[in-house]
């Protein structure tokens, strides 16, 4: 007789409007930092920034900054972008086109520079009129990884694990399958719902983690509470999220992780 094991569904805790702020002049989304939502409930996830900007608005800026002492994701929801960062042979430049689905993971430990001379491959093509929407993720490293040798990898769609889920399209951007590796055990996965429905997804039972909505609206949690576009839906503990009552082109992200239990010091685009 085969014995059945049910897994023990996670609630949302809280369900967070993500607020508006400004990076590089740039009106974005912010799910996180929150004020509502405290770093120790969301470790080791310290950033998530959703942004639509049309590819004109980066024409003569200046983008170039420094960051250290994270893991920073550049995730592509729509159009294409270019950008450089400091990764090469002696902390020379090196250049990535991110199309569409595609995902730079970029560790910054002891430092890097980032984002240089963002959309100018578009904007050389003549794509000032197109629109690039992304997410951009960090991630936190222990303090023992923080001097770390900056590094790059992109991901094009093609090498992003795709499975069915229910009724779900799942893409794993961090977790099996993934040639994405954080500096601790994490799950960030895109999950669509195309024609709306259901969909439960596994989670260790020791990650802390939350869902971000795309596109949509859905109850999230075993006690589905509603969410929409922008919204960030805190995630209780348990081995499950259920995802119920999608509406149809529902998109989401589900990020979990395994926490350090330290306190960084955050000191505006280094974590230490």
């Amino acid at each position: 007789m085969t014995r059945q094991v049910e897994m023990t569904g996670r609630d949302a805790v809280l369900v967070q409007d993500a607020g508006w702020t400004r990076v590089m002049g740039q009106r974005i989304l912010e799910a996180l930092p929150s004020a509502a939502v405290p770093y120790t409930q969301t470790d080791p996830f310290i950033l998530v920034h959703e942004g639509r900007v049309s590819l004109s608005d980066l024409a003569n800026l200046d983008s170039k900054h420094p960051h250290r002492g994270f893991d920073n994701l550049l995730y592509v929801l729509e159009g294409s972008i270019s950008t450089g960062h400091s990764t090469g042979p002696n902390g020379s430049m090196e250049r990535a086109r991110l199309s569409e689905g595609a995902i730079l993971a970029l560790r910054t430990g002891r430092g890097v520079w980032h984002a240089d001379t963002m959309g100018a491959d578009e904007l050389e093509e003549g794509q000032a009129d197109a629109e690039f929407r992304g997410v951009v993720v960090w991630v936190n490293l222990a303090r023992k990884d923080k001097q770390l040798e900056p590094s790059a990898q992109v991901l094009e769609p093609n090498e992003i694990p795709v499975s069915q889920q229910g009724d779900a399209i799942v893409r794993t951007l961090v977790g099996e399958g993934s040639r994405i590796r954080l500096g601790t055990p994490a799950l960030v996965l895109d999950v669509e719902l195309p024609a709306g429905g259901e969909v439960s997804t596994s989670v260790l039972l020791g990650f802390q983690g939350f869902v971000y909505l795309l596109d949509g609206e859905a109850a999230v949690g075993s006690n589905r509470l509603r969410a929409s576009p922008s919204q960030l839906v805190l995630l209780g503990r348990g081995e499950e999220v259920k995802i119920t009552d999608a509406s149809p082109g529902t998109r989401y992200l589900l990020m979990a992780g395994r926490p350090y239990g330290e306190a960084p010091v955050f000191n505006g685009p280094f974590v230490d």
